[in-house]
């Protein structure tokens, strides 16, 4: 009796375990490969230059201060690395020489003032005594000849004092352009040199220029484009902070450079925050354009086949199908689908490699973590 009972619930158990695990494989079988998804999106996307051309960060202006006379620098105005603008006091050149040497031309000029109202009074005197005969023709042309000779001496006393108040002035050396001071190449007590020795080297970097070049096969459209607008340059370079600085394409060359085959630009920067230095290399992104309302997946979701591009579209039953597309431009790992697709579409972005046409697939969010299917 009891061997009889134990066989058939042996059986009877066996059975119940042989049902769970062919309906536990069923349900295995079921679930399609796990894939990531995204949404095809519509938006602007702007049409750039495509590798970013690397820049050179320059000086809108460069100015190189020397003395006008020589001398001794009696004081320096600035520190080095200080912010100056147009017209402020640079260095003093000790002003005592050309003080002096004013201060001798004005004596001159005094002393020989009074020789010339001497010389006029005598000569007019010697026209009423040639009238009355008195005295000779040659005596009046030997004074008239000092009369105009003291005129002349007079007339270069003026021009030595005009030159003096110019030597006297050379001693406040000035900027001659807003700018950022470089590092002292002369300091308070050297003996400068006019005009041999440097003494100083301001940039002016508000704003800044960017130069870059780019392949001369963009020209056309660039010119076409800065015809009824301002293009836009984004430069960009390591371990920056904040968003990259924004400036305009201000300049085009005259010429292709025959060696290289690219053209070279320039645009301006407003500079204001000095995130830009003079001899830096940025990256520079040049807009042309944009395309208003461009359907955009991932760049990941777009394969090649032999047929061209295709991209494979997640349906509402959770089924693959395996659209082809033509794409357009790429920007940051985004691409613009010119045909084939609709806005709103699921697109799959990763596990191509295991998909066929109506397959049906399992959702994944981009922590891997695997949602239901869809009943």
């Amino acid at each position: 009796m009891k061997h009889s009972l134990f066989i058939p619930m042996v059986l009877a158990a066996a059975a119940a375990i042989l049902t769970d695990g062919c309906s536990g494989g069923a349900k295995k079988a079921a679930a399609g490969p796990p894939v990531l998804v995204a949404q095809a999106i519509q938006t602007n996307v702007p049409v750039q230059i495509d590798p970013p051309p690397v820049g050179h960060v320059m000086p809108i202006s460069t100015a190189t201060v020397h003395s006008q006379i020589g001398g001794i620098i009696s004081q320096v105005n600035f520190k080095e690395g200080d912010e100056v603008t147009s017209n402020a006091l640079l260095f003093t050149i000790d002003p005592r020489p050309s003080q002096a040497a004013l201060d001798q031309a004005r004596a001159n000029l005094e002393r020989d003032s009074g020789q010339l109202e001497y010389q006029k009074a005598n000569y007019l005197r010697d026209q009423k005594l040639l009238a009355s005969k008195i005295i000779s023709q040659d005596q009046s042309d030997t004074d008239r000849a000092s009369l105009d000779a003291a005129t002349g001496t007079v007339a270069a006393d003026k021009a030595a004092i005009t030159n003096a108040l110019l030597n006297l002035e050379f001693c406040y050396i000035r900027s001659p352009i807003d700018g950022k001071t470089g590092g002292l190449q002369a300091f308070a007590g050297n003996v400068v040199k006019a005009p041999d020795d440097v003494l100083l080297t301001i940039n002016q970097i508000h704003p800044i220029y960017v130069e870059f070049a780019v392949p001369e096969q963009f020209l056309p459209e660039i010119k076409k484009q800065m015809a009824g607008q301002t293009l836009k340059a984004t430069a960009t370079l390591e371990n920056m902070d904040g968003p990259p600085p924004q400036g305009d394409l201000t300049f085009i060359d005259n010429s292709v450079d025959m060696t290289t085959g690219t053209i070279l630009l320039k645009a301006t920067f407003p500079n204001e925050d000095n995130v830009l230095w003079p001899g830096q290399f940025v990256n520079v992104t040049l807009t042309l354009s944009e395309l208003t309302n461009a359907i955009v997946v991932p760049s990941q979701a777009v394969q090649t086949g032999q047929n061209g591009d295709f991209i494979y579209v997640v349906k509402a039953d959770q089924t693959i199908e395996m659209r082809p597309v033509q794409t357009g431009i790429t920007i940051n790992n985004e691409t613009v689908v010119q045909s084939g697709l609709k806005v709103g579409e699921t697109v799959v972005t990763d596990g191509q490699l295991r998909l066929a046409p109506k397959m049906k697939v399992t959702v994944k969010s981009a922590d891997s973590t695997a949602k239901p299917n869809a009943p």
